[in-house]
């Protein structure tokens, strides 16, 4: 928390005089609340210069949180001393605003705003709909997939994947079959693909959903800027992203190695097992409502970074992720791909992860920032 206000508002900090309507305090609040949280300094200008409360607004300002914004909040809230332009010292308020853990939130006259920069506005539709998305009340990978049909499935690696319930679905009749992957979500009751249905079982998903692949990359050095010595894109189905990506891991993995009476011995290195946790996890968990990205994998000398779109959801904290938090932004996605045997969905695979990192004494931070996800593991 800041013990003054700083020189100029920015995405955690907004300046409010005295004469801020009861509305507008109650948007700024919302705002702040559906994103990382922040500061309201109540009786500054806009230029952050002290003007004063004429009175202690903590009550008007905790009914507010009450009655116009839905969840109610609780914020913190703190009067504070400041100097005027002309040398007076007068009372101020920060109002302290946390991440929410009910989000969205949104006014009492049904509009969500969001904080971006120094400002607020009200959500767009696709800033909504990750809102509800990272809440868990909504489910991008349920969601009809416009333009796609039945025959842009593969019809053979539905066959393979019904064959595990012993199931002929090939053999089945026309009604049976829509009857299954209608059931399954593969497809909705107007029998056209959803997202997961399309990413999992599409033939080339690629042309529907642009946000679907995996960009791989490998740099000579530890930075971003060091020379480019290979460059790939994985599209397909899932199941042949994660395949070809992680055998480009493994062609790419370098090997360490030391020599012993004469002779080289290579060193141990991380089992497969890890590599492909995590091309997974990147996979099934990022948002696919941002459509302006693919997932990246980025191989440096010294580490290895698996960055996925889209932001953890409401309940999950970076500290709980090596402790076997299960978390499904997507759980179409988790059943189907954990039917196809690429995972399980009771949240073992990050902690494996993290044993096989301290068992090699290698680091391993995961950073949640802007809108993606980024797994570092070093090498």
């Amino acid at each position: 928390m800041q013990t003054v206000p700083p020189n100029a508002e920015n995405q955690y900090i907004e300046f409010k005089r005295e004469e801020t309507s009861a509305q507008t305090l109650a948007e700024e609040i919302v705002a702040f609340a559906n994103g990382e949280g922040g500061e309201i300094w109540f009786g500054l200008d806009d230029q952050g210069q002290a003007r004063g409360l004429s009175r202690d607004y903590e009550e008007d300002v905790m009914n507010i949180c009450r009655t116009a914004v839905i969840p109610p909040l609780c914020p913190t809230y703190q009067v504070v001393q400041l100097q005027t332009s002309e040398g007076v010292w007068v009372n101020v308020a920060r109002i302290s605003i946390s991440k929410g853990a009910d989000r969205p939130y949104y006014t009492s006259k049904n509009r969500y705003f969001i904080r971006v920069g120094s400002t607020k506005r009200v959500a767009s539709r696709e800033e909504l709909t990750r809102l509800f998305q990272s809440a868990g009340l909504f489910h991008y990978d349920t969601v009809e997939v416009g333009g796609a049909q039945l025959k842009h499935l593969n019809q053979s690696g539905i066959a393979d994947y019904f064959s595990r319930y012993h199931v002929d679905f090939l053999q089945e009749d026309e009604a049976e079959r829509h009857r299954l992957i209608i059931a399954s979500d593969i497809a909705s009751e107007q029998l056209i693909p959803t997202v997961g249905g399309l990413l999992v079982f599409g033939i080339t998903p690629e042309r529907h959903l642009p946000q679907s692949g995996i960009s791989f990359a490998v740099f000579s050095g530890t930075e971003i800027n060091s020379n480019l010595r290979d460059k790939k894109i994985f599209l397909g189905g899932l199941p042949m992203q994660i395949d070809n990506a992680m055998s480009a891991i493994k062609a790419n993995i370098p090997i360490a190695s030391d020599i012993q009476e004469a002779k080289r011995v290579d060193q141990p290195n991380y089992p497969d097992k890890v590599f492909r946790e995590l091309l997974v996890n990147a996979c099934v968990h990022r948002n696919y409502s941002i459509v302006g990205s693919q997932i990246r994998v980025f191989m440096f000398d010294d580490r290895i970074e698996f960055i996925s779109p889209g932001r953890l959801p409401n309940t999950v904290t970076v500290s709980k992720l090596t402790t076997g938090t299960s978390f499904s932004r997507n759980p179409l996605l988790v059943r189907l791909m954990e039917h196809l045997g690429y995972m399980d969905k009771l949240g073992r695979g990050l902690p494996m992860v993290y044993r096989e990192s301290k068992k090699m004494n290698k680091s391993l931070e995961f950073v949640d920032e802007g809108d993606e996800f980024r797994v570092i593991l070093g090498l």
